[in-house]
């Protein structure tokens, strides 16, 4: 299995022994005490250590390794996978970036997610620490508030849309304010107010509002 990990302290993303055994096609208590040799040198500082379940179900260790190191490792090793080593960097960085929403509601749900990640860790630190677990709660019922509105935001985005987002949609197309005011006013639909990061707020309009007023559906 190829993978990345990053470091509990810093964050950096580090590759395992074992995946640089593979790389150099070397076995990995070579790959190890390779580690270890220039460790002891002082080339490289001695990575740390994650253990994982090997084919038998033994707890086995593996060395987590920073980029930079991971470099040194392979010239001592063999040189002539250094190219090979950039290609599996390469390779395992893309596979981690994370997926950017593609619309508006992908969007919100998002941010839903980081709203409850966020109340749960802020819950847990809470149990953990009792001194401030008054402060800690109130913030994770901000977190709850907060994500709620999110939601309610969500479900009304699949029956509401802005000019914005459906001049989006429709590539570019312009759309009269007073026009979708008038059709709301007439259908006894009022718009409704949208978080928008640029102006605050902004108005949007029900479906049905848009297909009196252009004949155009909302898409989710």
């Amino acid at each position: 299995m190829h993978y990345l990990k990053a470091n509990e302290n810093t964050g950096a993303l580090t590759m395992t022994s074992r995946e640089i055994a593979e790389v150099v096609g070397s076995r990995h208590d070579k790959v190890k005490q390779s580690i270890e040799r220039l460790a002891d040198r002082g080339v490289i500082q001695l990575p740390p250590v994650g253990e994982v379940k090997n084919r038998q179900g033994q707890t086995v260790f593996e060395y987590l390794v920073s980029k930079r190191d991971s470099y040194v490792v392979v010239a001592q090793l063999s040189p002539e996978f250094t190219a090979k080593l950039v290609d599996r960097w390469q390779e395992l960085e893309q596979s981690t970036q994370p997926k950017l929403p593609a619309t508006y509601v992908e969007a919100l749900e998002a941010l839903i997610q980081s709203e409850k990640q966020k109340q749960l860790a802020i819950s847990t630190k809470a149990e953990i620490g009792s001194r401030r677990e008054a402060t800690a709660m109130s913030t994770a019922s901000t977190a709850t508030r907060r994500a709620n509105a999110l939601e309610r935001d969500l479900d009304r985005s699949k029956e509401y849309c802005t000019i914005k987002r459906m001049t989006m949609l429709m590539h570019g197309q312009t759309f009269n304010w007073r026009l979708l005011k008038s059709a709301a006013q007439d259908l006894g639909i009022p718009s409704i107010d949208i978080h928008d990061a640029n102006y605050g707020t902004v108005k949007a309009y029900h479906a049905d509002v848009w297909i009196e007023a252009y004949g155009l559906e909302v898409a989710a």
